[in-house]
């Protein structure tokens, strides 16, 4: 009798520890999180994956680095970062995130919607934190519950357009213009949310918008010139990744249109839009590198607020008004001139 009760009472406890285990391991993925333990040598390692090269997420990473650089994590002495580029392809962006997660990174960080979601994915069923930069809509992607609460182990920086003023700009460049044109990933959740205020904002201000929506790059110099062939007065890019990737073929329609290309940051200005109420995305990713500093310090992501940048800088290139034969509106004879000239 006594032998049957300790081995009664031995499966008991082993019970309980399977149990324990249980609860560990659930406790992890996108839930809360204590922040990172780093290496035995007091060292951390960030992966970090960035959608697609173009100035807007180039000067994001830039920033982030010195955000974190600010905070006392500098790369090569306390900090290793796994830097990898997708080049536009979402496929890259999973395989990418996946390998980061294997190899047990303390941070991961997104620039740039799709490389989030792809971490976020990745990162599941793992206690890495994420940490995201370049996402105008975390919510609408499923990143997070709400800006305040982000309830997952994902937080970071929101680049909110200002469309009401810049719909307020287009209208001080374009006084007759009806119509505005829009190019957007139709499976990119920042874009399609930033359509559907915009075509509020510019009911409300007596514009149509004519939006053709792309399923990948290839498709957006065709889009451009379905815009044109509509009758669109003007385009305005979001921070849309497809579009801003292929930009110049944006701007070869809207000239062959006789039309002008109004921009989201100061970057696509200098490359060719007429204007923009620019954000500054290095100023956003500096932001970004301050809030991973504070994670792999010990702070919870999941409890810390989507900080969102919403203030905005007009800037204009006077080659390209010139180029169109406008004129400066007078709201606007203290904008940044950003040509090469």
């Amino acid at each position: 009798m006594m032998k049957h009760m300790k081995k009664k009472t031995i499966a008991m406890v082993l019970a309980a520890l399977a149990a324990m285990a249980s609860l560990t391991a659930c406790s992890g993925g996108q839930t809360a999180s204590s922040g990172t333990d780093g290496g035995e040598d007091g060292t951390y390692t960030i992966g970090v994956v960035q959608y697609a090269t173009h100035p807007s997420l180039d000067n994001c990473y830039e920033g982030f680095l010195k955000g974190l650089a600010d905070e006392g994590f500098v790369e090569g002495e306390n900090l290793t970062i796994d830097f990898q580029n997708a080049q536009g392809d979402t496929a890259n962006c999973d395989l990418m995130a996946k390998t980061m997660v294997t190899s047990r990174v303390d941070l991961l960080a997104g620039i740039a919607t799709p490389a989030v979601m792809s971490e976020y994915s990745a990162a599941k069923s793992s206690d890495i934190p994420i940490v995201f930069t370049a996402v105008s809509d975390p919510v609408s992607a499923g990143l997070v519950q709400s800006i305040e609460q982000p309830g997952s182990n994902c937080t970071g920086t929101s680049d909110v357009l200002p469309l009401e003023k810049q719909v307020k700009m287009i209208r001080a460049f374009l006084p007759d213009a009806t119509k505005i044109g829009v190019i957007y990933t139709t499976s990119e959740p920042n874009s399609v949310s930033h359509l559907e205020k915009l075509q509020g904002i510019a009911a409300d201000n007596g514009f149509e918008v004519i939006a053709v929506g792309v399923t990948n790059s290839s498709e957006v110099a065709s889009a451009a010139a379905s815009v044109v062939a509509q009758g669109a007065d003007c385009i305005n890019n979001f921070t849309d990744n497809n579009v801003v990737d292929n930009l110049s073929a944006v701007i070869k329609a809207a000239n062959d249109g006789g039309i002008p290309v109004f921009g989201s940051e100061i970057e696509q200005v200098k490359n060719g839009c007429l204007a923009s109420e620019s954000i500054d995305y290095v100023a956003l990713g500096e932001q970004t590198g301050r809030m991973a500093a504070r994670i792999l310090s010990g702070e919870d992501a999941s409890t810390m607020p989507v900080e969102e940048v919403e203030d905005a800088t007009p800037v204009y290139n006077s080659e390209v008004l010139e180029a169109l034969g406008l004129t400066l509106p007078a709201d606007y004879q203290d904008a940044q001139d950003v040509s090469a000239a």
